[in-house]
C-alpha cells in the first residue's frame, strides 16, 4: 500500500513539473512554430514549470495578462473507462489536443475563434455558444481534455439514446428538462447563421420559423408547449432519416 502510495506521489510530481505526459507516457515534445490556430491559443498561455504543486484552474494577472493555469487530465486508464475509446485513441486525440491548446484548456471566446474557420461564409457565434455548452459539463466556463473526449466519445460511439441525451442537452439551453419554441427558436437562427446568407438553393428568412412549427408538430405530442426528453426519444427513434443520420459519425476514428 505504501508503493502505491510512493508510486503514484511520483507520477504527480513528474505530471507537474511536466517531465511526463499521464496519456501519452512520454516527455512532453518540443513544441511546433507557430501556426495560423496557435495565435488563437495565445489568449491561453501555459504556466511554467515548477509554479505550484498543487496546480488548480484559476486564471491569476502577472504582469498585466491574463495566465490560465496549465490543466492536467486525470489519467489514461480513467478515460478508457469513461469513454469507448481505445488507449492508443486517446494517446493520439491527446496529442492533437495539447498541440492545439497547450494550457489543457479552451474558453468559450478561443472556442468560437476556432470554430469560425469551419464556416467563414457565415456568423457561426451563437451556436458554437450552444455547443460550448453543450461541452462545458462541469458549466465552469471552460472545456479540458476530458469533457472534450467524453463528449466526443458520445457522438462518435455512442449508443443511440445516448446521442440523442447529448443532442437533446444541446437543444435544453437553460438545461430545465424540457425544449421550449423559444429556445428551438434560437438554435434555428443559430444554424441559419453559421450557414450564411449565400447559400443555394437560397433560404427564405421564415426557413427557421417553419422549422421549429414542424419540430413540435413532430415531437410536441401531448401539445402542452414543450418538448420532453421522452417525446424527443420517442419520435426520433421512430423516424428513418433521423436514425440514419446518428451513424454517420460511427467510422469517423
Amino acid at each position: 500500500m505504501k508503493s502505491t502510495s510512493q508510486d503514484q506521489s511520483l507520477s504527480d510530481s513528474r505530471e507537474l513539473d511536466r517531465s511526463y505526459d499521464p496519456l501519452t507516457g512520454n516527455p512532453p515534445s518540443k513544441p511546433n512554430k507557430k501556426t495560423l490556430k496557435q495565435r488563437f491559443l495565445k489568449l491561453l498561455p501555459c504556466c511554467r514549470s515548477g509554479s505550484s504543486s498543487s496546480v488548480d484552474q484559476r486564471s491569476i494577472v502577472e504582469d498585466g495578462e491574463l495566465s490560465t493555469v496549465c490543466y492536467r487530465p486525470e489519467g489514461l486508464d480513467r478515460l478508457v473507462q469513461q469513454t469507448k475509446f481505445s488507449k492508443k485513441e486517446l494517446q493520439v486525440l491527446y496529442r492533437g489536443f495539447k498541440n492545439e491548446c497547450p494550457s489543457g484548456v479552451v474558453n468559450e471566446e478561443t472556442f468560437k475563434s476556432i470554430y469560425s474557420q469551419f464556416f467563414p461564409q457565415g456568423d457561426s457565434s451563437m451556436y458554437a455558444h450552444f455547443l460550448f455548452e453543450a461541452f462545458d459539463t462541469q458549466n465552469n466556463g471552460s472545456v479540458n481534455f476530458e469533457d472534450f473526449v467524453i463528449s466526443l466519445s458520445i457522438i462518435l460511439r455512442g449508443s443511440i439514446t445516448d446521442k440523442l441525451n447529448w443532442a437533446f442537452n444541446l437543444y435544453d439551453i437553460n438545461k430545465d428538462g424540457c425544449i421550449t419554441r423559444e429556445e428551438m427558436t434560437e438554435i434555428m437562427h443559430s444554424i441559419y447563421d453559421m450557414m450564411g446568407k449565400y447559400t443555394y438553393p437560397h433560404m427564405k428568412d421564415s426557413a427557421p420559423k417553419e422549422h421549429v412549427d414542424s419540430f413540435f408538430q413532430k415531437m410536441d405530442k401531448n401539445n402542452d408547449g414543450v418538448v420532453t426528453m421522452d417525446e424527443f426519444l420517442e419520435t426520433c427513434q421512430k423516424d428513418g432519416n433521423i436514425m440514419q443520420s446518428m451513424h454517420m459519425f460511427d467510422n469517423v476514428i
